[in-house]
């Protein structure tokens, strides 16, 4: 039977994606190490056991609450796109979009840096002691999750298959590793003790930044060793609104946490308890609330530096009473401008120690096994995050070098009286503003605790191609006055929601489609609340994937 009940502990907690993960972090916790610590250490281990989700090749974005200072700390750990990365070089090769996999997908990769900066500034142990946990489970090999052949499996031929850098870790002869065989990665184990020994220079000035830029470059990619010197992660400012009491923090542009506060900011002018959890009524104000969120987002969410993002007026209680006036409470809008909407593979983890510091991070390739390339005898997967760029100049997201890309990825964290109350984060790209607030909704309005909330029936809604003979599927759109007949604004609901929410929602002009009852495309949430009498914390994992919370 499926538990309902969160894992609670007294003197601090991990909860990852993936069992091994979370040991990896509760060792450091357990050895002294603190939360920041104990993530990147987590961090590491994700990297090796779910290669799917997230590498040393991606992308991290973190919110670290600092018990010294009391105070919320982002940093944003994305990489821009490479110098040579044009649209006059897409042009030259009759592409009309950037592909999506392979070596003109690839950003510079900013996890390692993210690592590293983070270390330097909050971290208590060595970095070797740290990357330990990754490199036994890289050097020793560990078990093939069931998770994890089915992403091989759907990703060896097209996505693997033409990178020998790959298909040589991943497939066995012709075929990719099944549930239970030993996947070994010595490559990976040596770039993380060169990492420990030699430092952040190895990663983007050294022998492994030449060796991932030697082999991108022979693939037929513009990434370079130029790229890799000039990359930094940088601090930025947390963004927030208020929710019911509670301060809930988003990462800030190029992130899509704002889409989350906006969501929320809509629905607070709701009594969203008298109407009652997951029927029809409800559903339908999250989705419309949603719609309209989004519809800002695709607008004007993009690098800062690059483009002006009016955030303060777009969280702002006064635009969100307008935008509430565009609800229909009988009809679903047919008309909302929307813009891409795309699956993602990530993975959020977030810990919290008995000192009181507090960590939310979320690290990516963006699709299953990114680009697909290995970059050369590193062992480390690139990711595909520049195949999110556009290439129509009117776009927000308009492709240009030096800049980065929109970004999926939100970590975040929810304060009580100024104190943290939550850390809560999810994989499922451009779904994971919805998630945050179906969560958020669960616990804040009807109060569920924190496992019940992340375990409750999920929806995701977008643009999606439809058939009558195969399950709906993520596209890469355009403005909804760009989408063809067979493109609309879905619903995809987890097959245990009730007849009548289903049947309620269909009379209210949504297109509904039903999936399994726990699917990936709903995200991997996971969580930590550190209850504000007892300071007990309460650690919950996402049964749709190999999630573990733990603690000590």
């Amino acid at each position: 039977m499926l538990s309902e009940q969160p894992t609670l502990s007294t003197r601090g907690m991990v909860a990852t994606a993936h069992y091994l993960a979370t040991q990896a972090g509760l060792q450091m916790l357990t050895r002294g190490g603190n939360a920041i610590d104990a993530a990147i250490a987590a961090n590491a281990a994700m990297t090796v056991v779910y290669p799917s989700m997230c590498s040393a090749g991606g992308d991290i974005f973190l919110l670290i609450w600092d018990a010294k200072s009391q105070k919320l700390h982002a940093l944003n750990g994305s990489g821009r796109a490479p110098l040579g990365m044009t649209p006059a070089l897409f042009a030259a090769r009759d592409l009309s979009e950037i592909p999506l996999y392979g070596p003109l997908s690839i950003n510079v990769p900013g996890a390692v840096d993210g690592w590293f900066t983070v270390m330097e500034r909050f971290g208590s142990l060595s970095l070797e002691t740290v990357l330990a946990p990754a490199i036994t489970l890289a050097e020793d090999g560990m078990p093939v999750s069931p998770k994890l052949s089915d992403g091989l499996s759907t990703a060896a031929a097209s996505v693997l298959g033409p990178w020998s850098s790959s298909t040589a870790i991943f497939l066995r002869g012709d075929r990719p590793l099944h549930t239970g065989e030993i996947l070994r990665q010595p490559q990976l184990a040596n770039t993380y003790k060169m990492l420990a020994r030699e430092g952040h220079d190895a990663f983007y000035r050294g022998p492994l930044a030449r060796s991932i830029t030697d082999y991108v470059q022979q693939c037929g990619g513009v990434l370079s060793m130029e790229d890799m010197d000039h990359h930094r992660s940088d601090w930025v400012t947390p963004i927030s609104t208020t929710y019911r009491g509670y301060e809930i923090y988003e990462f800030p542009p190029n992130s899509q946490g704002m889409t989350a506060l906006e969501m929320l900011n809509i629905l607070e002018g709701y009594d969203l308890t008298s109407l009652g959890y997951q029927t029809d009524s409800y559903l339908h104000l999250l989705l419309e609330a949603k719609k309209l969120a989004y519809a800002d987002r695709d607008r004007y969410i993009s690098d800062p530096d690059f483009v002006q993002v009016p955030v303060e007026q777009l969280l702002s209680k006064d635009y969100a009473a307008q935008l509430r006036s565009r609800i229909d409470p009988q009809h679903a809008a047919q008309h909302v401008e929307s813009g891409l909407t795309r699956d993602g593979d990530t993975m959020y983890l977030c810990t919290a120690d008995r000192e009181g510091n507090v960590v939310s991070l979320i690290q990516s390739l963006y699709h299953s096994f990114g680009s697909g390339i290995v970059g050369g005898d590193t062992g480390v997967l690139l990711h595909n995050r520049g195949s999110y760029f556009s290439l129509d100049p009117r776009h927000v997201n308009y492709l240009q070098p030096g800049k980065r890309t929109m970004h999926t990825l939100s970590p975040a964290m929810v304060l009580r009286d100024g104190r943290p109350y939550m850390a809560i984060g999810t994989m499922g790209g451009d779904a994971q503003p919805q998630i945050h607030v179906q969560i958020l909704s669960a616990m804040l309005d009807f109060g569920f605790n924190v496992q019940q909330a992340i375990s409750a029936p999920r929806w995701h809604s977008g643009h999606f191609r439809l058939s009558s003979n195969e399950a709906p599927q993520a596209i890469r759109g355009q403005n909804t006055a760009d989408l063809d007949p067979t493109i609309t604004e879905a619903v995809i609901l987890e097959s245990r929601f009730s007849d009548e929410a289903r049947l309620g929602l269909g009379r209210l002009e949504h297109h509904i489609f039903t999936h399994g009852p726990f699917e990936d495309s709903m995200g991997h949430a996971q969580a930590i609340v550190i209850n504000p009498e007892t300071g007990v914390f309460e650690g919950a994992a996402d049964p749709r994937c190999d999630g573990l919370a733990l603690g000590w």
